[in-house]
């Protein structure tokens, strides 16, 4: 299994494996399956831009979405799957309103937004998603099926 924590990415077609993010507040999960080569990857982005902390950028490009999802993208490359993500399904996990009540700072929707606008430039669009709301999210994605798992603590596990 790989596990991401908050700013990190991965990318598999081993059989068998399993990339999962846990408790998505306003962090989204970004999901690629690649279905020419069976490859998927995931990044757990917290923020839409890195330029309020371009080190952090550096050590963590998957922290932000401007420079996360181009990092999920080459780690899928390495992969064997399509450059910039050509042909890939994205999925959309997370973006909900955890600790903002009174929508002062509206992450989640602003992570939701900026993946949207960058994934457009590269012509791609989720085909599924699971956004907003006041739940914490875990994602799961398997490589052999591609199947993404959702769960969310009292609310049981559904398929994305």
């Amino acid at each position: 299994m790989i596990t991401l924590g908050v700013g990190d990415h991965g990318a598999s077609k081993k059989p068998g494996e399993v990339i999962k993010t846990y408790a998505l507040g306003s962090c989204v999960a970004v999901v690629l399956l690649d279905p020419k080569t069976r490859t998927v990857g995931m990044a757990h982005i917290a923020l839409p831009d890195s330029s309020i902390q371009p080190d952090r950028a550096k050590e963590r490009p998957a922290y932000f979405a401007d420079t996360g999802l181009p990092v999920l993208f080459k780690a899928m490359e390495k992969q064997g799957a399509a450059k910039n993500g050509h042909g890939m399904i994205v999925k959309l996990a997370g973006g909900a309103k955890v600790m903002d009540h009174n929508e002062v700072f509206n992450i989640g929707k602003r992570n939701v937004l900026a993946i949207k606008k960058i994934l457009w430039q590269y012509k791609l669009g989720p085909v599924a998603e699971d956004v907003a709301g006041s739940i914490s999210r875990t994602v799961s994605l398997e490589v052999d099926t591609g199947r993404v798992t959702i769960s969310s603590a009292g609310r049981g596990s559904w398929y994305l």
